[in-house]
């Protein structure tokens, strides 16, 4: 417990530079851990545009705020090595979680090159924004089993390395794309082009938990034209599968007669929220 009552939470108590993970937007989604970071810091460098400039005027007002787009680590590091040895408080804010397409070990590689520590502070992905917008889970019982984070080809994906239709061929699996809103279209043309259902279900989310957020449904063969209608080149999430659609699941065993005392099939509980016994 802290000085002034509140639970130490762990992650704000380590020494060195916190990469915090904004959220997917909204402010009220920045974690408690987070949020007490960017208040206390005294520089903060952010993501730009991916990070909503109402998280910055609420929790960041009397920092030093520091947009990190068009800055390369030759730039960067020094910035923040700088200010943290100079006895200055410093976070680096990254959109949704860090360690989800966030380039942050590169980062916190090279500021351990120059002496200084770093640690990573979670944020909520967008993808969990996105399932909480569609009001439905990324695995449903008897639906999705797994869920996949991928992204198409492009400038860091080479062809070979994308294996989208691969992941969305499995059946039971629910496929989350990032950085891919400007690729729906080519994207969804080479599943048809080998042989994926054309009515799998497809939600793109744009800016999910934002206040501009904007949701388009459809389904592989439908999609593509759609999001291109809609204008949206950035910014949005791409989710393919069943699950989009949050129905046709098969009643969990959580909730049945194994949880008053029977037996699980292969006595194995399904969720990871199972409470222990109370032996």
């Amino acid at each position: 417990m802290s000085a002034d009552g509140e639970a130490d939470t762990g992650f704000t108590d380590e020494e060195g530079i916190p990469f915090v993970g904004a959220g997917p937007g909204d402010p009220d989604l920045l974690t408690v851990a987070g949020r007490k970071l960017v208040e206390d810091a005294d520089l903060v460098v952010h993501a730009g545009s991916l990070v909503n400039s109402e998280l910055l005027d609420e929790f960041c007002a009397d920092a030093e705020r520091v947009n990190s787009v068009g800055k390369d680590l030759e730039e960067l590091i020094p910035l923040m090595a700088d200010a943290y040895e100079s006895g200055r408080t410093v976070v680096r804010l990254h959109s949704g979680d860090p360690a989800i397409y966030g380039a942050a070990l590169e980062q916190m590689d090279a500021l351990a090159e120059a002496g200084v520590p770093s640690y990573l502070v979670p944020g909520v992905t967008s993808a969990f924004a996105a399932s909480a917008t569609l009001r439905t889970q990324l695995t449903l019982n008897e639906v999705s089993n797994h869920v996949v984070f991928t992204r198409p080809q492009g400038r860091t994906l080479s062809a070979e390395e994308d294996h989208i239709s691969d992941f969305v061929g499995f059946g039971d699996t629910t496929v989350c794309i990032y950085l891919g809103t400007h690729a729906v279209s080519e994207t969804m043309d080479r599943l048809l082009d080998e042989g994926h259902d054309p009515d799998t279900p497809v939600a793109v989310v744009y800016h999910a938990s934002w206040p501009d957020e904007d949701v388009i449904e459809g389904t592989i063969e439908t999609i593509g034209e759609r999001v291109e209608d809609a204008g949206y080149r950035a910014s949005a999430l791409v989710i393919i599968g069943e699950a989009v659609n949050g129905s046709a699941y098969e009643r969990s065993f959580l909730y049945g007669d194994w949880a008053r005392g029977g037996d699980a099939p292969n006595d194995e509980p399904d969720t990871e929220t199972q409470e222990p016994d109370n032996e």
